[in-house]
């Protein structure tokens, strides 16, 4: 299928995003993301992206993209800050209406700002839970910056929003009521399900036996149900930790009165520990260390949003941890200078044609031919079970020779 048929145009907010090149591609545009708009940077720094038109038409002028919907596929980079990006992403929202388009369709895997999801008021930020004075005054004199973005873009021209894994209710109200139902949390059960069952990062028998998912908190229990239920494992287990943070990186972490599963039913057990993201690292390495106590056969940390900080990196790089699955929300994961030492038990399910499949069946139109996979796996050569897939493929060919 070529993209153009639909009407649909994929951009990036920067033109040579390998990301958002991938996710055009895996749409089925035929045309480089370069050769449909142009960043522009006057003398003085300003940005001014230009839709890419025909020089000698003054016919359809400021008319180029009437009856087409755009999608701008915003990620993080090393480059350029994510403010930087976010403006970016308003002001080619804002040339394609003024260009004539009818609809503008922003996806940002990791949303911007969703940390800063509620003010210093209880009417700023609609939470589960009932706001305690203490919570008020961590975002004493800061702005409720999620929606002030939520509300920028859509001033800007941007119609509908999707992002992949989003943590906070509060966010994901606050967008629903900006972009009236316009909003879409895409969450990848689909990916680790998949690739959980048919990979060797956990040892674990036909039903389960000797597989353990935990979640690391309350927040995560319903994520990680979820999983259990979809990977249709009745005798794996589920286990429910709870953590109290004593300061901005300590954290004490126990079993929860909740938790179906005590530590004695899964020693032994390879461990999957669920979260949606990880910034400095602090807690999952507690997690992991608190899950060593019953001596599992391996602890595999599953994240969504993976930050790789230099704190992240070193405190990771813990025993504790023997692998971590990741997605590449954040792209620069990929890099392996970025990765450091974590390149050893690091394993990046690329999601471009994921993504695509999603965004296609929200906008109604075909999904793109390609093979029936997920997901993309990139790994080290370093990573142990680097070594083991290629002698497993080998061992294949061989078989299928014969």
């Amino acid at each position: 299928m070529n993209l153009a048929d639909t009407n649909y145009i994929v951009v990036g907010n920067s033109s040579d995003d390998p990301f958002a090149i991938d996710v055009a591609f895996a749409m089925g545009q035929l045309e480089d993301v370069a050769d449909m708009i142009s960043m522009k940077k006057f003398a003085n720094s300003e940005f001014c992206p230009r839709f890419i038109s025909d020089e000698q038409d003054f016919y359809e002028i400021g008319n180029k993209l009437a009856g087409k919907s755009i999608i701008i596929v915003s990620t993080s980079n090393l480059v350029i800050s994510r403010q930087s990006l976010a403006m970016r992403s308003m002001m080619i929202a804002r040339a394609a209406k003024e260009n004539g388009a009818k609809e503008v369709i922003l996806v940002e895997p990791d949303l911007y700002y969703s940390a800063q999801d509620r003010g210093p008021r209880s009417g700023l930020g609609d939470t589960l839970f009932e706001r305690s004075a203490k919570d008020l005054k961590k975002f004493d004199g800061q702005p409720f910056t999620a929606k002030l973005y939520a509300q920028m873009l859509k001033l800007a021209g941007v119609d509908r929003v999707l992002t992949v894994h989003n943590h906070s209710h509060s966010v994901q109200t606050t967008f629903n009521e900006v972009f009236e139902g316009k909003f879409h949390n895409l969450i990848p059960y689909d990916i680790y399900v998949d690739y959980l069952l048919h990979s060797n990062i956990v040892n674990c028998g036909s039903q389960g036996e000797g597989l353990a998912l935990c979640a690391p908190d309350k927040g995560a229990r319903a994520f990680v149900k979820e999983m259990f239920r979809l990977l249709d494992l009745p005798k794996a287990k589920f286990v429910l930790l709870d953590k109290e943070r004593t300061g901005e990186r300590k954290v004490e972490i126990k079993l929860h009165e909740e938790s179906e599963t005590t530590f004695e039913d899964i020693e032994g057990h390879d461990v999957v520990l669920f979260d949606d993201m990880v910034r400095t690292g602090s807690t999952v390495v507690k997690s992991c260390q608190f899950l060593k106590q019953i001596n599992p056969g391996r602890t595999v940390f599953a994240v969504t949003h993976f930050y790789a900080s230099d704190e992240g990196r070193s405190k990771m790089a813990h025993v504790a941890i023997d692998e971590i699955l990741t997605l590449n929300t954040i792209p620069t994961v990929l890099n392996r200078d970025v990765q450091g030492r974590l390149r050893k038990k690091l394993v990046v399910l690329k999601i471009e044609k994921w993504l695509a499949n999603n965004l296609s069946d929200i906008l109604g139109i075909d999904r793109p031919e390609h093979d029936d996979s997920l997901y993309q796996i990139d790994m080290s050569s370093k990573n142990q079970r680097w070594t083991k897939k290629i002698y497993l493929s080998e061992q294949l060919r061989t078989l299928h020779a014969k």
